[in-house]
């Protein structure tokens, strides 16, 4: 049997730890109490998320929490209007001294809002906290409306890093999976970028209909040309049960399992002959990228939108429907009903529905799973040390079964030692097969998840 065969099994992304579908009820008290809390906990460094839920058209891939963009403007305001006064609420609890690291905007499609909306988010933040050296403010972008003027007045609103979601740029992919291709050329919309010192990420999405090994190649060749400082190849996760949407793609047909491994291999072949560098599952960035520089000490870090380093790693705290917060000890995630959002948010009510307590095993369990899933290696005398706990301590937070962790090492996927364990080459593709398998949460569970190939 193939290590696709064996491995390539429903297990969680680990985004977050738990799983998002472990959360449960929680009220906004609760919330409020956490972000209290945070100011003591962990990190100091803040961390700010803003969803913007509307699109002018919906992906069928899309597993996101996205909405068609409302004709009627008012609502539309009204939203805004609702993220302004939920930041002054969560603001009230937060410690005014701590610097913002990280301000991301995403959705739905950001950009499908006036450039203005977003300028005046961004400086109503900046306006009640301090910054770190150079924060890292991002938006993603949907290139597919935008005009020169809109990409000019983006670079003029305090965004430094944009991620253009071109996911294929074969129109009969395209066409297949509902999505409009870009507006302009991409590399007009990289001089832009690059002229105003932006830094730029590229996503790619493999495994979508009509894509083959071949055609995705295509892909990463123009990519290359026009190098960004990142590129993602984000594995499509088909999960029809979650998101009704995406049956419509079964009636193309999703490329066959191997074929989908092939697009993975081909393309980081390719990234890796032209200089980039592998980052956790889905990311490739230049040698002189800060997130090279901390995989290679050991200390790179994820949330809800991405890999980040120490120097940007902060505490989320997120604004919007469905938006989910991240702090130390605990999650909250916000109504996905937008008008329940809006007309709670504007009387003075926080809409938190759902997110999760931890326990203190649980996080000890969230850093070995997060190391693992970022770092690709665990050593159980660092991650003791870190934590002020012994290593006997660290093992019992986790499902710790030799037999289990052996076997995959004899399969080859992982590497083990008196100190620790570390991914293969040849294992990276089923990290998160390694990290539910040290899950006490994902033994006896029958929650869905979506396979890692």
């Amino acid at each position: 049997m193939s290590l696709v065969e064996k491995y390539n099994v429903s297990v969680p992304r680990y985004t977050s730890y738990p799983p998002a579908n472990f959360f449960r009820e929680l009220q906004p008290s609760d919330y409020l109490e956490a972000v209290s809390r945070s100011n003591n906990e962990g990190t100091k460094l803040i961390s700010f998320y803003i969803h913007m839920p509307f699109c002018r058209r919906l992906c069928h891939y899309c597993g996101c929490n996205s909405y068609i963009m409302p004709s009627n403007g008012d609502t539309v305001n009204r939203y805004i209007e609702a993220i302004h006064k939920e930041i002054d609420i969560v603001a009230a609890h937060l410690d005014k001294s701590r610097p913002i690291s990280q301000i991301h905007f995403g959705g739905g499609s950001p950009t499908a809002m006036p450039v203005s909306v977003l300028k005046e988010v961004n400086d109503h933040l900046l306006s009640l906290f301090p910054t770190i050296e150079k924060p890292e403010i991002a938006v993603e972008c949907h290139p597919g409306y935008l005009t020169e003027s809109d990409w000019q007045q983006l670079t003029e609103s305090h965004f430094n890093r944009f991620s253009l979601g071109i996911q294929d740029l074969n129109d009969k992919v395209l066409d297949a999976v509902g999505r409009t291709p870009s507006n302009l050329p991409l590399d007009v919309i990289m001089t832009i970028l690059r002229q105003a010192g932006a830094t730029v990420n590229m996503d790619f999405l493999f495994g979508l209909p009509y894509q083959t090994a071949d055609s995705f190649a295509k892909n990463i060749e123009r990519a290359i040309e026009l190098r960004p400082d990142r590129l993602v190849t984000f594995s499509y996760g088909h999960v029809p049960w979650v998101f009704k949407r995406q049956m419509i793609l079964e009636k193309h047909g999703l490329p066959a399992t191997e074929e989908k491994q092939r697009m993975y291999e081909v393309a980081s072949a390719m990234l890796h002959e032209a200089g980039y560098k592998s980052i956790g599952l889905d990311h490739f960035v230049l040698p002189d990228d800060e997130l090279y520089r901390a995989l290679e000490a050991g200390l790179l870090y994820r949330n809800f939108q991405g890999y980040c380093t120490r120097r940007t790693t902060g505490q989320v705290y997120a604004f919007g429907a469905t938006g989910i917060s991240q702090l130390d000890s605990s999650y909250a995630q916000n109504t996905k009903v937008i008008d329940e959002y809006v007309n709670t948010t504007l009387n003075g009510v926080l809409t938190t529905t759902k997110g999760y307590l931890l326990t203190e095993q649980e996080r000890i369990a969230k850093e070995v799973i997060e190391r693992l899933m970022c770092n690709y290696r665990i050593s159980w005398s660092e991650l003791a040390s870190t934590m002020g706990i012994s290593i006997d301590q660290v093992k019992s937070a986790l499902h710790y079964e030799e037999s289990q962790l052996n076997e995959m090492a004899s399969d080859g996927i992982i590497t083990i030692s008196a100190d620790g364990m570390a991914m293969t080459d040849e294992g990276h593709p089923f990290v998160r097969n390694v990290a539910a398998a040290l899950d006490p949460l994902m033994q006896n569970t029958d929650k869905k998840f979506s396979k890692p190939i």
